[in-house]
């Protein structure tokens, strides 16, 4: 059986347009997919970039303290009595010299005209009796008066002798008592509260109780512990060449160290318990800020200016007993960096191998990436907060965040979307956009 012409070539033609149908469906396939796949391709991490700086630093070791008084005085009396007037308000500051407290006079002056009675009794003895002892000595010359007699003379002029320099003591101890009765105050510096008021009776001696505390306020130890490390590396080597370590104080209200001062004594032995040393610091208190009994912060430093890297705490990562950063290179990819940290810095930390000034270290969001990974780096400054704006350099390799597309929910949803949404941007061109305008 035999085929007509036209017959075959009609054929012909329906064989090319299945071909052709079927290639433009599975190119069309093949683009859908290709265009969804980068669509759902995940963004690289947005992270916080900043150099690590290089900076001259002294290093400082942090210590927490209480601050001493130089001088610190228990007001006792020294006389019995009844306290007959207070002459300081409380919590005033007081001269060295100042009266604090006044006891009854009365008493001690009467003892004091007492005692200057029986003095010059006493000096009227020593002259009646140093003149029988010169008549004496004629007398006993001329062989007139017994050797008895002269040596009785001799004895009583003696005698007058020592009891003139007793009277002559009882008088002194007389006006002794008699001053003290006057309580004054025996250094300068900030008194504390009348523990006892005026119409008491007060006793002396040193089981007394204290009638007020006075405390000097013009310079202030503050007393810490140094742990041995810290002794043998920084307060050791000053004691042996006899140079002076630098020492910072800071209050509880304060951010920073405000005052400077220098290590005044060093204990004798370390703490077996604790192994720390006492150090002692002495600070100048011209402002009157600070009280015996505070807190303080207190940083000892013990080297000279050098240069050290610096970094955020933040930006250091824990990997058991190790310390790491995330470097970012110029194509974005973060790499593992074991580092090893030394003593804080304000803020920052110094890192004392592992890594160079100038090189660029994750800071925020060191959780979000792996070693590795291509991030997209948004630089900032390294002592700024993580608010702060990225600070615009040269060379960034900042990347413009992609927006994440949107996936349908399941593969009904997939099924029922219309062919026309697959089709490439160059084959089907984009409707334009009508706003609509509200009046």
């Amino acid at each position: 059986m035999s085929v007509s012409r036209p017959r075959v070539a009609l054929l012909a033609v329906f064989v090319a347009l299945l071909a052709t149908g079927g290639a433009y469906s599975l190119w069309n396939d093949k683009s859908g997919t290709g265009a969804a796949q980068a669509q759902n391709a995940p963004s690289a991490p947005s992270v916080d970039v900043a150099p690590a700086l290089g900076k001259t630093i002294i290093d400082w070791q942090d210590y927490s303290g209480r601050l001493e008084a130089i001088d610190r005085v228990d007001i006792r009396p020294l006389v019995s009595g009844t306290l007959t007037a207070v002459h300081f308000k409380d919590g005033s500051l007081v001269n060295k010299g100042d009266r604090l407290f006044t006891i009854d006079p009365r008493p001690y002056a009467a003892e004091v005209n007492r005692a200057a009675a029986q003095l010059a009794a006493a000096r009227a003895r020593v002259a009646f009796t140093a003149s029988e002892f010169a008549r004496g000595k004629r007398l006993l010359a001329e062989n007139a008066i017994a050797k008895r007699d002269f040596e009785s003379k001799r004895n009583d002029a003696n005698e007058a002798s020592a009891n003139l320099q007793a009277a002559e003591a009882a008088l002194d101890a007389a006006k002794l008592n008699l001053g003290y009765t006057e309580i004054v105050a025996p250094v300068a510096g900030r008194v504390s509260r009348a523990e006892i008021t005026e119409g008491n009776v007060v006793a002396a001696g040193a089981s007394s109780v204290p009638l007020t505390t006075l405390v000097s306020v013009s310079q202030m130890y503050a007393s810490f512990d140094v742990d041995e490390q810290a002794y043998l590396k920084y307060v050791s080597p000053a004691r042996v060449t006899g140079a002076s370590v630098p020492v910072q104080l800071g209050l509880a209200n304060e951010d920073g160290y405000s005052r400077e001062g220098v290590v005044q004594s060093v204990d004798n032995r370390i703490n077996t318990t604790s192994g720390t040393i006492r150090v002692r610091a002495v600070f100048n208190n011209t402002d009157g800020q600070l009280v015996p009994g505070m807190y303080a912060r207190i940083r000892l430093g013990g080297t000279e200016p050098h240069q050290a890297v610096l970094i955020e705490e933040r930006a250091i990562g824990t990997d058991q007993d190790k310390r790491f950063v995330l470097v970012v290179d110029d194509q974005g990819r973060t790499a593992y960096r074991q580092v090893s940290l030394g003593a804080s810095q304000g803020k920052l930390r110094v890192v004392t191998s592992g890594l160079q000034p100038g090189e660029r270290i994750v800071v925020n969001g060191l959780q979000r990436v792996r070693p590795g990974e291509t991030v997209a780096p948004n630089l900032v400054s390294m002592d700024t907060s993580p608010s702060s704006p990225p600070i615009a350099a040269t060379g960034s390799t900042t990347a413009p965040a992609v927006k994440p597309a949107t996936v349908p929910a399941s593969t009904s949803e997939m099924a029922a979307t219309p062919a026309a949404a697959t089709t490439p941007a160059s084959a089907a061109p984009a409707k334009p956009k009508t706003t609509a305008s509200l009046n």
